[in-house]
């Protein structure tokens, strides 16, 4: 007999649902207009992706307006939380407290610069989802912004794709957030960091040694106390850097999230993949690829709908 679904995975379930409709829809929250020449274009397209925070803070007001409209309960609703993690959660009765933090995605610049920082230790009970939105231009690099497609999964598991990726000791450390709960909410730490050996070879064989004195699963990666000590004793120990890089969703390798990013990347926008348009971005001055920016400006010049179509 199957046990029945907790209800904070069941409200999440259905909100992630709705939350798959914004795939496909374009946003009136602003709108680029249309460059008068191939070199204003160039322009255009290194300076749109900027406007990704805008979105984001659109789309989070609008999430919450979907999930209300799509998933009334009685017993609570969805609501924005600025600032605060995660960025939209359920209020209501309902404990654990649902939620999703949202990202967006300019697809254009290839790379999903948007971070991931939140320890796993915070996800036991699998209460948050991730959402990633990639958006461009309805003309891709001008009009209003249209969602190309939403993907979701749960927090849990980009943390643990994240602390899998990256924590490799004695070469790389993850560093759980200290206890910080009895200090107030704006005190309170809850991000892990990486940290990178910078020390000489013959320190990096003696770190190895140490590491490999933990046992056979001494370098997997736990959030639990014992062994952030014994990674705390060793950067007492050696010397390490703080990795400013650390957490990028688009390193971790989280199976899904990557299967997403090859199908939005290989999608179509005016008879060209994304990632055909974004090598055209990256090297303008090519004359086949000003005949294709400056045919992309006049297909549009009329306001008619790009051939965008979704993975």
């Amino acid at each position: 007999m199957n046990e029945p679904v907790a209800e904070h995975k069941e409200i999440l379930r259905a909100a992630s649902k709705a939350l798959a409709e914004f795939a496909g829809r374009t946003l009136g929250v602003l709108e680029v207009s249309r460059p008068t020449d191939v070199d204003y274009a160039v322009h255009l397209s290194k300076v749109v992706s900027k406007l990704s925070p805008i979105i984001g803070n659109m789309i989070e007001y609008d999430t919450v307006l979907l999930l209300n409209e799509r998933t009334k309960r009685s017993d609570g609703k969805w609501v924005r939380q600025d600032p605060g993690f995660p960025d939209t959660i359920f209020q209501g009765t309902v404990k654990p407290v649902p939620g999703f933090e949202i990202k967006t995605w300019f697809p254009l610049a290839t790379e999903i610069t948007a971070r991931f920082k939140e320890s796993v230790a915070h996800f036991q009970q699998e209460q948050t989802n991730v959402a990633v939105l990639a958006w461009v231009p309805e003309f891709l690099i001008f009009g209003r912004p249209k969602i190309l497609d939403v993907w979701i999964d749960t927090a849990g598991s980009v943390a643990r794709a994240r602390d899998d990726h990256y924590h490799n000791p004695p070469d790389y450390l993850v560093f759980e957030p200290e206890d910080t709960s009895k200090r107030t909410r704006n005190l309170r730490q809850t991000n892990t960091s990486g940290y990178k050996f910078q020390g000489t070879a013959a320190e990096f064989s003696n770190a190895r040694k140490i590491v490999d004195g933990w046992g056979p699963s001494g370098r997997k990666f736990s959030h639990q106390p014992a062994y952030q000590t014994k990674l705390r004793k060793l950067i007492g120990r050696f010397r390490y850097r703080l990795d400013t890089n650390f957490a990028k969703m688009d390193r971790i390798g989280h199976t899904t999230l990557e299967q997403f990013k090859r199908k939005i990347l290989s999608s179509s926008i005016n008879h060209h993949t994304v990632n055909r348009w974004a090598q055209v971005l990256n090297s303008p001055d090519s004359r086949d690829n000003r005949m294709l920016l400056r045919g992309l400006i006049e297909a549009n010049t009329n306001g008619n709908e790009s051939d965008c179509q979704g993975p």
